[in-house]
């Protein structure tokens, strides 16, 4: 098929950050105007006809289908001797409310988004519900960008309930609504009114009322996520801040009236993550400080030093075995470990003596969100362990585990096995020696006698381990005889703090040195070879792919940024995307370090004249993290500078963000979009349709 691309007008800006001046010929593209509309959508057409010109691509897109899995396993949530969770019913694409009287019970509908809009009902962002099991909170999300008002609903009746917080939160990435233990009130974390600056407060909101006022906690930072949750026993409230390395930095006691909260200073002066649970008047956490790969701690809230590591009771030692997070379980706490990336649960009692571990159902990773301040949520305090559990061939299964007990409980099977599927683990080095873990999957008879069509897909950023869990849609790319290589690069969080210090700031370039080195090593061992290979990823792992195609062009077929940071000097010109460089990559108000992360910025690193690979840039225009004008300047820069015959290719999605709030319809036919294009390129037949 020929390409056609439309033709992209340039002009004459200059982009400036800390005094550094660098040419910006298509800032244009960064505003939502109708030309700019006309032109994303003439892109888009292009991309669609392409991929649909490969006479597979309806087959793919069953196979997505089919494979198509939530980005996170949904675990019940017990509140008031009943049982919530998410649930899509056939035939729907957005997930319901079941309450049941058992954690998968047939139960009843309690809020389905269908009842807000049938044509296009919003996402369901997040579920929770107060403690005595009357009203139910849910974060509901039109657009697809994750933002998301709050809904409250009767559990008795199923009615919607008046007078919400009319206050928006940016995502669910701080779990929702966190209830007083007698239920008449929550704390979230929220933007106010109609504000798109991402900057976030904590608020209550009280029921009775009905009221919502913002908490005045001792933050740290203007540009932090923060939350306040409830202590185990509902003795305390605990202000919580920053997202990847969270330390609890204030206390306070929870009276019984509405009166002012009186926070005390607890650990807020360390350079580390502290993050855990407070139980009794002990902080229980997970701290890197002084033990890369983690050790448990305990900390009271009455000691004259809680700032000094010293200080604090050791109850479970650093170990070969990098522990995540800590989980407090009736009288136990179970520990999240990675052990050459795979998950471990360590089982201890209160004073740290060992008491055995989870029998897993093999190896692979818990269904746990990504950042550290995700996990200090009561939500996930019980008197059994409940946890959802894949691997990188079989989808989620959520299970039970009860202290005491050597057995495991499938409360819910996996939906979906890759038959006939092997997990390789590998290894490659680095340019300056380290060791890079990599797995591969594929089909037990493709036989790697002969290069094959591979997919590297990997991440490495922000302190987020990329665990060994179900691809979902790239399960597709595996039954369709390609081989995926699940990568762990440095800048993750899967072997510790120096791992991602190894790959964050001055040592960013770490992580694209990692991901070469997983590439020679699949060449030089015969698995794959440069016109067989492409490399994709999100968001951070967009960047990675961006990367990539322009430090590294002859080493890929294909590359596929999808809902990518593209331009890291322009991100610094907005409130998150300054706050997410300067976390991972680089002080922007520094001139040196401004010049060095221009020379992993993808859109300043695109040369005229470059014979550059195939690229399909996919993206969503309401996305929050990754602005879509990334995309678009990078696509139209790639376009008016390679040599080459490879098309360059840009799809960006209506009302669609990042990723965690998209329609599954829409989200099975774009990632099938992709896929389809990469196997176009590698030149790859589906199983099924081989002659």
């Amino acid at each position: 098929m020929t390409v056609r691309i439309p033709s992209t007008r340039t002009s004459d800006d200059i982009e400036t950050l800390a005094q550094v001046q660098f040419a910006d010929p298509y800032q244009w593209l960064e505003v939502d105007t109708e030309e700019v509309r006309q032109w994303q959508d003439q892109q888009a057409e292009v991309a669609a006809a392409y991929v649909r010109d490969w006479p597979h691509f309806d087959h793919l897109r069953a196979s997505v289908a089919r494979l198509f899995t939530s980005r996170i396993a949904s675990v019940p949530r017990a509140a008031g001797g009943l049982w919530f969770r998410s649930h899509t019913a056939e035939g729907s694409s957005q997930a319901q409310v079941i309450v049941a009287d058992e954690p998968f019970g047939s139960g009843r509908v309690l809020f389905d988004p269908r009842d807000e809009n049938p044509d296009e009902p919003p996402f369901l962002s997040w579920i929770s519900p107060s403690p005595d099991a009357r009203t139910l909170a849910v974060g509901v999300c039109d657009d697809g960008s994750e933002r998301n008002t709050i809904r409250l609903i009767d559990v008795a009746s199923g009615t919607l309930l008046p007078s919400p917080p009319s206050q928006a939160l940016m995502d669910n990435w701080t779990g929702g609504a966190h209830w007083l233990p007698d239920s008449s009130g929550f704390f979230f974390t929220g933007v106010d009114g109609t504000s798109t600056e991402w900057t976030q407060s904590v608020w209550l909101h009280r029921r009775q009322t009905p009221s919502t006022t913002v908490v005045d906690a001792p933050w740290q930072s203007r540009d932090s996520y923060r939350t306040v949750v409830v202590s185990r026993d509902g003795r305390h409230l605990i202000a919580v801040e920053r997202l990847v390395d969270p330390v609890p930095i204030a206390v306070a006691p929870l009276g019984d009236g509405p009166g002012a909260v009186e926070w005390i200073p607890f650990i807020n002066e360390v350079n580390g993550t502290v993050v855990g649970h407070l139980i009794g008047d002990e902080w229980i956490a997970v701290t890197d400080i002084g033990a890369p790969r983690g050790r448990v701690v305990s900390v009271r809230l009455d000691s004259p030093t809680p700032n000094d590591p010293s200080s604090w009771k050791e109850l479970v030692p650093e170990s070969d075995a990098v522990i995540r997070t800590v989980t407090p379980v009736g009288d136990a706490l179970y520990l999240s470990e990675f052990v050459d990336t795979y998950a471990r649960v360590r089982i201890v009692d209160a004073t740290g003596a060992p008491q055995g571990y989870v029998p897993l159902p093999g190896r692979g990773a818990l269904a746990e969100l990504p950042f550290l301040l995700m996990t200090v949520l009561p939500e996930a305090v019980g008197d059994d362990f409940l946890f959802g559990f894949s691997t990188l061939t079989q989808s989620a299964g959520v299970y039970r585990h009860v202290p005491g007990t050597a057995s495991l409980e499938t409360l819910r099977e996996p939906s979906i096995t890759l038959v006939d599927a092997v997990i390789e683990d590998g290894w490659a080095t680095s340019q300056d020696g380290t060791r890079i873990p990599f797995h591969i999957v594929r089909r037990r008879d493709l036989l790697l006698n002969r290069p094959r069509p591979a997919l590297i897909h990997a991440y490495g950023g922000f302190n987020a381990p990329w665990v060994p869990h179900f691809s979902g849609p790239l399960a597709a790319f595996v039954e369709a005889g390609g081989v995926l290589v699940h990568g762990h690069l440095r800048g993750g969080g899967e072997l510790g703090r120096e791992w991602w210090e190894g790959g964050r700031l001055e040592n960013k370039q770490n992580c694209y040195a990692d991901l070469y080195a997983i590439a020679h090593d699949l060449i030089s061992t015969g698995v794959t070879s440069p016109g067989l290979l492409a490399v994709t990823g999100s968001s951070n792992g967009g960047l990675l792919a961006g990367v990539a195609a322009t430090q590294r062009p002859h080493l890929w077929a294909a590359v596929i940024p999808r809902v990518p940071l593209l331009d890291i000097i322009g991100a610094c010109h907005d409130g998150y995307g300054r706050m997410a460089v300067g976390m991972d990559f680089g002080d922007p108000d520094d001139p040196d370090e401004v010049r060095r992360m221009a020379q992993f910025s993808p859109y300043h690193l695109v040369e005229d004249g470059v014979d550059y690979p195939a690229v399909f840039i996919d993206a969503g225009d309401t996305d929050p993290r990754c602005p879509v004008w990334h995309s678009r300047k990078f696509a139209a820069r790639l376009q008016a500078a390679t040599r080459g015959q490879a098309p360059i290719l840009l799809r960006i999605w209506r009302n669609v963000g990042h990723g965690w709030a998209t329609d599954r319809e829409i989200a099975i036919t774009e990632n099938a979009e992709w896929l389809a294009f990469t196997m176009k390129t590698l030149g790859m037949t589906p199983r099924a349709e081989r002659p």
